[in-house]
């Protein structure tokens, strides 16, 4: 294929298909090479015949005007004449009429040469080593883009169906995004499982391991829940702040069942060592909220970028709080057991 063939099957197959899609917002072309008809003249043939480049432009100008050729009139209608005769193809130009010389028609053939090329031969673009007509697609504002992407890619396949096979070439610059959001989860899951190792090592006890691998799980929920409220998506911003946060979230957990364990094994029933355990830190908990509070107040551009990030950060911390002073100290004073000697060599360096 040729890269105006290319251009064509871009322009009237593929972007129009992509463009009415949900989320997409604009289809930008790079290297666009529109199909045209090109006619290089030879000025020394044109001095010959006593012509100029202006009787050339206004003869192919008058003769390929698509435009009606009269009307028909009657008493109670009129009627307008069209008809196609516009020059379209290579062959039409080079048998095309410029003058009469001496009695004989000079053509544009006789001028100079006649060829397919592009509309604009001073732009293209490159995919690695070979010429190709590359689509730049924007999503429409408020769409997420991931989800637009996804959208497109389910579209793809159903494309070169009708489409040649070099017409089926494309990439996808969201792949940064998504390794991202992998990586976040990846963080979130081996938080979890270090946590839930360590508490087991030291505790031996499986309920007080199996409540931190539930409270942080709520915190993170109870998080997502206050950003699709508020319009936020998994951007740089609020992963950054779901990562830092994850070890907010661990340590009110582990610091509410370390204090009600310690209540515990002094010989406090264990419904009652959950209100001592919890309120003695409670403060120590509520007073993360304040970390991150500055970033709110912070003015101007800056301001407005962090406030996404500050935002994720501190609701966070205000759920963790949450759950940890209520969920928690209810798991422990409902289902937490009373150690025994069997805790296992790591529990004596807690002392």
């Amino acid at each position: 294929m040729t890269l105006t063939q290319l251009d064509d099957y871009a322009e009237n197959y593929i972007a129009q298909q992509i463009s009415q899609m949900p989320g997409v917002g604009l289809v930008d072309f790079h290297g666009q090479q529109r199909p045209a008809v090109r006619i290089r003249l030879d000025p020394d043939k044109l001095m010959a015949r006593g012509l100029t480049l202006e009787d050339v432009r206004s003869i192919v100008g008058v003769q390929t005007v698509n435009a009606p050729k009269g009307s028909l009139n009657e008493p109670d209608r009129s009627v307008i004449f069209n008809a196609t005769d516009q020059i379209t193809t290579p062959d039409a130009y080079r048998n095309l009429v410029i003058a009469y010389k001496n009695g004989a028609p000079v053509r544009v053939q006789d001028l100079g040469t006649v060829v397919d090329a592009p509309e604009d031969t001073l732009q293209a673009a490159w995919l690695q080593h070979d010429r190709a007509i590359i689509l730049d697609i924007h999503k429409q504002p408020g769409y997420n883009v991931v989800q637009t992407i996804a959208n497109i890619k389910a579209k793809l396949p159903a494309l070169p169906a009708s489409l040649p096979a070099a017409a089926n070439r494309w990439a996808d610059r969201t792949q940064t995004i998504d390794a991202s959001v992998r990586d976040v989860q990846f963080t979130l899951m081996l938080t979890i499982a270090l946590v839930v190792m360590v508490i087991f090592s030291f505790l031996r006890n499986v309920w007080a391991t199996v409540i931190p691998s539930l409270t942080i799980p709520l915190s993170l929920v109870a998080t997502f829940g206050v950003m699709y409220v508020l319009g936020y998506s998994l951007d740089n911003l609020s992963l950054m702040g779901l990562t830092i946060t994850v070890g907010f979230v661990v340590d009110d957990a582990i610091v509410v069942i370390e204090n009600v364990m310690r209540h515990i094994e002094e010989g406090v029933p264990k419904m009652r060592a959950a209100l001592p355990g919890t309120s003695e830190v409670r403060f120590t908990i509520i007073s993360l909220i304040a970390v991150f509070i500055p970033i709110l107040l912070m003015g101007g551009i800056v301001g407005r970028l962090f406030r996404e990030f500050a935002l994720t950060v501190n609701v966070a911390i205000v759920m963790s709080a949450i759950v940890s002073l209520t969920v928690t100290p209810m798991l422990c004073g409902w289902l937490i057991a009373v150690p025994g000697s069997n805790r296992g060599r790591l529990a004596g360096f807690e002392r």
